[in-house]
């Protein structure tokens, strides 16, 4: 489990150092898993944040310590969000991929599959599992009511780190800010090798470097 100290440093360098981390949930007596692959930096006075609006008893979770987990509605799912450092700062977790180890094995992931059937009820390819922010958290059957304004619990739900190093990682603007509200920041961090299971491919083909996007050599430091 990560300690809170990881949490309360500038948003976007927890943002790059989330990548590689692993998020397990304890779901009907299986851990559930995922590889964070994709995460988008906020900050209080960033226009496209939900903490630039003012403080309110929903959005409390933003002004907490770093650590806390702040959930909201968005695309008629649920997201999860980590607060950083300072108020009104925090991490939005993108995608992840699915993960299986000796704590989170076969069961968990076919949990996880049928969590989050795709529109015909089939299973999803597992690229496509967690491939956004509601269906990452559709399939670690994450909601608002349960987890927002909460700290991580050992028993139930926390980040692991599990010693995954992403070695490349590609910088690039968010996604979803409308015009006007810092739509052009670099503020969404990709792991270069999951890239094309990320909400939207930051390398397909088209995007040029150090134009659309900008590589970062090695992870940040945990």
């Amino acid at each position: 489990m990560l300690p809170d100290h990881f949490f309360d440093r500038d948003a976007a360098l927890v943002a790059q150092a989330l990548l590689g981390k692993v998020i397990r949930r304890r779901w009907n007596g299986l851990w559930l898993a995922a590889r964070i692959i994709e995460t988008e930096a906020y900050y209080l006075d960033d226009r496209g944040s939900h903490a630039s609006l003012g403080y309110t008893h929903k959005r409390r979770a933003l002004f907490m310590p770093g650590g806390t987990i702040y959930m909201y509605y968005a695309r008629g799912g649920d997201s999860l969000n980590f607060s950083a450092g300072g108020e009104g700062n925090a991490v939005l977790i993108k995608s992840a991929y699915p993960w299986t180890d000796a704590q989170s094995g076969p069961d968990a992931l076919a949990a996880m599959l049928a969590l989050n059937p795709d529109s015909q009820g089939q299973p999803r390819a597992l690229g496509r599992l967690c491939a956004g922010q509601t269906l990452l958290c559709k399939a670690l059957a994450l909601k608002v009511p349960d987890w927002d304004a909460r700290g991580f619990d050992a028993a139930h739900l926390y980040v692991d780190d599990v010693g995954a190093h992403p070695t490349r990682l590609v910088q690039t603007t968010r996604l979803g800010i409308p015009t006007g509200r810092d739509e052009h920041l670099h503020y969404r961090f990709v792991d270069a090798e999951y890239a094309r299971y990320s909400t939207r491919n930051p390398l397909r083909r088209g995007q040029r470097k150090n134009v659309h996007f900008v590589w970062i050599d090695g992870a940040a430091p945990a």
